[in-house]
């Protein structure tokens, strides 16, 4: 993977294995019994890391989606136009499970085995697990209505991806996204005005025709989409609308335009209006909001598990670019202050797929441990990973100088591509408080996770003073605990990460895991501290 060139400038990274040069992935999927599935990871951590891939990928993200509003005799088509890198990406993330694994699979560890694959796609190419994962969160939804269920049910369980805009009655396999948001609302979907009137009863029950706007309308070339839009007499209820009708007809929902976005280019985003738009109701009508939040927990999920993947595709490629790059006589790798950056960097990555791989194992249980897990922590870890994911891609870009800051190399993708999922799903402030209303409404579950941590947190006392504190503030009125959502969810998500490494990473990275991040000096500036007096013991230990 590291040579040399007669100019100094270094070979690009490819050809390598993601899975097999992870030692702390490895061990997650094994610690979680996902070892039934270790072979398959092997063969796509081969497939992901080829120079074919990252050729398709990068491909996919130059050639961007192209919007077609109109036949060429005016008929309205709205279709979206891919380069075939896109469907090759697509295809790869459907064969390897990232579309529906955890529910095609009973076994243990599928979570597991699931988020290895998402997080080693999310390193190479992250617009083609956009629709994927909804895909993927949709079905809990789509088996609230039993007749949709029963013919959805071959398609979403595919593994083949089947590009053809055509009605679902031809399809091989479908996708499936989202319409939540609106212009006057963004976040507080509370606010939506679009509007589902009734239009009879239908082979997959109560029909609505739906008529309004979405601002964000994710990947308009799904083959349907779970929507929200508010009954006359119920509110705000959740509705599969489909691409297409079931008499074969387009739906009429008109793409404005797609969104020119600072990152995620390779997929399409849109504007939509619907204009009696058909669709069915999915759940109880006046639930949306509860019913579609099921799906976004999934993809909370996810987006922790994608950033950590971003922050570890970060410091793979600043530590492959350090140790190959010269200067002042020998390698940037061994220079003692990037030694140090690149340590606290891959204490940095390890604990980040720590708190997302841990968080993957407490999905599909319904034990109250678990329950208390996913309600608390899946904000945690998507305010968490995302966040850091930001500020760990601009050191790696720093790490490469001038080479990093072109668009020939890898890191302006990766840069551009890291705040996606910050704001995708809710952005920081939404999670923060999300994580004081999951205290407020189960405050047993706060207490389940706090006495879990508290036990481990015993070996270091640092860590054991946060835990406390942690504790003391739960007891803090929601009124006054609010001002400090940010602080809060900073210092649980520390105290759990700090607790993952002492329970399952090395002594010497747990070691100084704990003693660079309870120290009063860190946060503003990666590498102040590693924690150690050997950081580039780390560094071996991080990349097999």
């Amino acid at each position: 993977m590291i040579g040399t060139h007669p100019d100094n400038q270094v070979p690009e990274l490819k050809d390598y294995n993601v899975y097999a040069s992870d030692p702390a992935l490895r061990r997650a999927v094994a610690r979680a019994g996902a070892g039934w599935h270790d072979g398959e990871l092997m063969r796509q951590g081969t497939e992901y890391g080829a120079e074919e891939t990252l050729r398709a990928a990068a491909d996919a993200n130059h050639f961007e989606p192209e919007l077609h509003a109109l036949s060429p005799v005016g008929e309205r088509i709205d279709q979206v136009r891919f380069h075939p890198a896109w469907h090759q990406m697509m295809a790869m993330a459907r064969r390897n499970g990232i579309a529906n694994l955890p529910f095609t699979v009973e076994r243990p560890g599928v979570w597991s085995a699931y988020g290895a694959s998402l997080y080693m796609h999310s390193q190479i190419e992250s617009g083609s697990t956009c629709p994927t994962t909804m895909t993927k969160a949709c079905i809990p939804l789509m088996r609230l209505n039993a007749p949709l269920w029963a013919d959805a049910r071959p398609l979403l369980l595919s593994g083949e991806h089947d590009a053809r805009d055509v009605p679902l009655s031809a399809k091989r396999s479908m996708t499936v996204g989202m319409g939540m948001t609106e212009k006057q609302g963004g976040s507080d979907v509370r606010t939506n005005t679009t509007r589902a009137v009734p239009a009879g009863e239908g082979a997959w029950g109560p029909e609505f025709l739906l008529t309004g706007h979405k601002w964000f309308f994710s990947a308009p070339m799904c083959d349907g989409h779970l929507v929200l839009a508010r009954t006359d007499e119920r509110g705000l209820s959740c509705f599969f609308v489909p691409r297409w009708r079931p008499d074969g007809s387009k739906n009429p929902i008109h793409i404005q335009r797609l969104k020119d976005k600072v990152g995620n280019r390779s997929n399409s985003s849109s504007e939509v209006q619907f204009h009696d738009a058909w669709g069915v109701l999915v759940g109880e009508e006046g639930r949306g909001i509860a019913t579609i939040i099921e799906m976004a927990t999934f993809t909370r999920l996810d987006c922790a598990l994608s950033s950590a993947g971003f922050i570890r595709q970060a410091f793979t490629q600043a530590l492959h670019y350090a140790r190959s790059r010269h200067a002042f006589g020998k390698a940037l790798a061994e220079q003692p202050v990037m030694t140090a950056l690149l340590a606290d960097m891959a204490l940095e990555s390890e604990a980040a797929t720590l708190l997302a791989m841990e968080l993957a194992t407490h999905f599909g249980s319904t034990d109250p441990d678990d329950l208390a897990w996913r309600r608390l922590l899946t904000p945690v870890a998507k305010f968490w990973n995302c966040k850091r994911a930001v500020g760990l891609s601009g050191e790696a870009m720093e790490v490469f100088g001038g080479n990093g800051y072109v668009e020939t190399g890898p890191m302006g993708r990766l840069y551009r591509e890291a705040p996606v999922n910050s704001i995708w799903e809710g952005s920081g402030n939404v999670m923060c408080l999300d994580v004081l209303r999951a205290i407020s409404r189960n405050p047993e579950d706060g207490h389940r996770v706090l006495d879990q941590l508290a036990d481990i947190a015993s070996q270091a006392p640092q860590v054991a003073t946060q835990v406390r504190w942690l504790r003391d503030a739960m007891q803090t009125p929601p009124q006054e605990l609010e001002p400090q959502a940010r602080r809060f969810t900073q210092k649980l998500a520390l105290a759990t990460q700090a607790c993952l490494m002492l329970r399952h990473a090395g002594s010497d990275a747990a070691d100084a895991f704990v003693a660079s991040r309870f120290d009063p000096d860190w946060g503003p500036v990666t590498g102040i501290s590693a924690g150690t007096s050997n950081p580039a013991a780390l560094l071996d230990a991080a990349w097999a």
